[in-house]
């Protein structure tokens, strides 16, 4: 499995810089990626920013899976729900990249991934119930991954779309770093403990915790470096200080991004960023 820290190209959705919404995020984050002299690209062909949810994972160095991006929550009958859906075959066809079909439903947010682990809510359970039962999709998820762990962490049911990636990230193959807001879930760290996987998490000491903490967790990270957002709160300094503790190999390597009106619309840089190695 191809890690974060194993990536070295960033794609972001087209509408990033032509959507006036996050014209201010996008100057400042390509600022900052041409200072890093990083390489950036712009996918054509989306209807939102959320690259990480609707882009393929990449396992080796010439395979993509691609999954079925068909998430409950672009299917409300609300009006405009079905026309934000990406679909990540055209995409991919624009981009002249050959993928691998997978039959799986999920969203590539909801998988957060070491060298030989990936970590998933358990929402991706209810989302194939009518194709495979939970030891079937387990194992399914284990051969099309090519890992030695599945491991499925409780869905927070206050979090519509049961992403992973705001709740948990790898430090190395072997740590886990999570959210504070889950220091006290005991069926999380069992299943982590169960994998051999040991534990870490941020958290900030603040008198009033901002609700847009969760974020700094949803960080964009490759080989050369680690975006965090800022939101101009206390806990800016605190995140960067401890991500800087938990990330020692990236001295030097780690900057904020301002992402207040981002995050706003329910994602982070994580989320609007697909990382790959080339």
């Amino acid at each position: 499995m191809i890690s974060d820290k194993d990536t070295n190209t960033i794609y972001f959705s087209k509408l990033l810089k032509t959507d006036p919404r996050f014209s201010e995020t996008s100057k400042q984050l390509i600022s900052t990626l041409d200072d890093f002299g990083t390489k950036y690209e712009f996918l054509p062909d989306t209807k939102d920013i959320w690259a990480r949810d609707y882009m393929p994972i990449q396992i080796n160095d010439d395979t993509y899976i691609e999954y079925r991006f068909d998430p409950d929550y672009l299917q409300k009958a609300s009006k405009g729900s079905r026309d934000l859906k990406t679909y990540p075959d055209i995409v991919c066809d624009s981009l002249k990249l050959q993928t691998e079909k997978s039959d799986i439903i999920m969203d590539g947010g909801n998988v957060v991934k070491s060298t030989d682990c990936i970590i998933l809510t358990d929402k991706i359970v209810k989302e194939n119930q009518l194709s495979y039962s939970k030891n079937e999709l387990i194992k399914k998820l284990h051969d099309t991954f090519q890992v030695d762990k599945v491991v499925l962490i409780p869905w927070d049911k206050l979090v519509e779309y049961g992403h992973s990636d705001g709740m948990i990230r790898f430090i190395d193959n072997n740590t886990v770093l999570i959210n504070h807001y889950y220091k006290n879930d005991t069926v999380m760290k069992h299943r982590l403990r169960q994998a051999g996987l040991k534990t870490e998490f941020i958290d900030y000491k603040v008198k009033k915790k901002d609700k847009r903490n969760w974020a700094y967790l949803n960080f964009l990270q490759t080989k050369d470096l680690i975006l965090l957002p800022k939101f101009g709160i206390e806990e800016d300094g605190q995140a960067l200080e401890q991500i800087e503790s938990f990330y020692p190999d990236y001295k030097g390597r780690i900057a904020q991004v301002e992402m207040t009106d981002i995050v706003g619309f329910g994602g982070g840089l994580n989320c609007m960023s697909w990382t790959t190695k080339e």
